[in-house]
């Protein structure tokens, strides 16, 4: 799942791509994936590319629409979406069985390709999805509060305004509740998924089930900070093609099991839950206790 690092990038890539192009028509492919009916898909033919936002880990595409009100194309690529650029003009769908949930078509830009012929599309990007259960969603809103998620997120971790306070007020709420899940929680904190939670614990040394009122806060907003503005520095450029082999490539902990620790060398450890995995280091995070896991325990007796 692309967290708040790659989706930075992303928004850094379309900018340079999107911005003062004009939208032949966003094509859907899955309409489950199309969350809002008002106003209509139909309602970004036409329109600009005035800027590109993220709010968490949605995306955020702004139209100015023909009718001169302000649009939103937002979506979130949820576990196993993406975004996937086209430079030139698109072959034909065909069916709708295959991995791409939505399609943005532009105009011929003009300045680009003098010779592209009237009424062809040209460049865009589809979004795509693998696997079997889908979970991609598109909205198109005039404004990006109108979805119910972006409007109940938490402070964003990159705000000057996420200050250790303002950290120490969400551990101070959760209480009891498990660190792991408090960081992954967006109405708590926007963007932080299951990787970067996984490597913000790996930084700070601190137990993916420590309770968050016992927390150090401004220990756990070093390690935040320090975690996210060093992957954000390393997609710095990238494009959409080149940010999952980054972030893979310099995860610590998360994705690793079974290899050794790259501070300590203990082989690093994992749980799963019934729809996800994280990883952690005994040696560094758990005073060298390996923490229950109630799906393999069961395994193994």
């Amino acid at each position: 799942m692309p967290e708040l690092p790659e989706v930075t990038a992303l928004v850094a890539d379309l900018s340079s791509r999107l911005i003062g192009r004009r939208i032949r028509r966003l094509q859907l492919v899955s309409f489950a994936a199309l969350k809002t009916f008002d106003p209509p898909v139909s309602a970004l033919d036409g329109g600009t590319v005035t800027g590109v936002d993220r709010h968490g880990k949605y995306l955020d595409v702004v139209v100015a629409g023909v009718a001169g009100d302000e649009l939103h194309l937002v979506f979130h690529l949820a576990r196993a979406g993406w975004l996937r650029w086209r430079s030139a003009a698109p072959s034909p769908i065909r069916g709708s069985k295959g991995p791409i949930a939505a399609r943005l078509e532009l105009e011929p830009d003009a300045a680009a390709d003098p010779a592209a012929p009237a009424g062809r599309g040209g460049d865009g990007f589809d979004l795509t999805e693998a696997g079997t259960k889908k979970s991609l969603t598109i909205h198109v809103v005039h404004a990006p509060a109108d979805v119910e998620r972006i409007a109940t997120l938490g402070p964003d971790p990159l705000d000057p305004a996420f200050t250790v306070d303002v950290l120490a007020g969400i551990l101070r709420a959760a209480g009891r509740s498990q660190l792991k899940g408090v960081l992954r929680d967006q109405r708590r904190i926007a963007g932080i998924g299951n990787a970067y939670s996984d490597e913000i614990l790996h930084v700070a040394k601190l137990s993916p089930f420590a309770r968050a009122a016992e927390t150090d806060a401004a220990h756990l907003h070093a390690a935040i900070r320090q975690t996210l503005h060093g992957a954000i520095t390393r997609a710095d450029g990238l494009a959409a093609s080149e940010l999952k082999a980054e972030k893979k490539s310099n995860l610590r902990v998360h994705g690793r099991f079974g290899q050794a620790c790259p501070v300590c060398g203990d082989t690093i450890q994992q749980v799963i839950y019934a729809d996800s995995t994280f990883q952690y280091c005994p040696t560094c995070q758990t005073g060298g206790r390996k923490l229950s896991d109630r799906v393999m325990d069961r395994l193994l007796k």
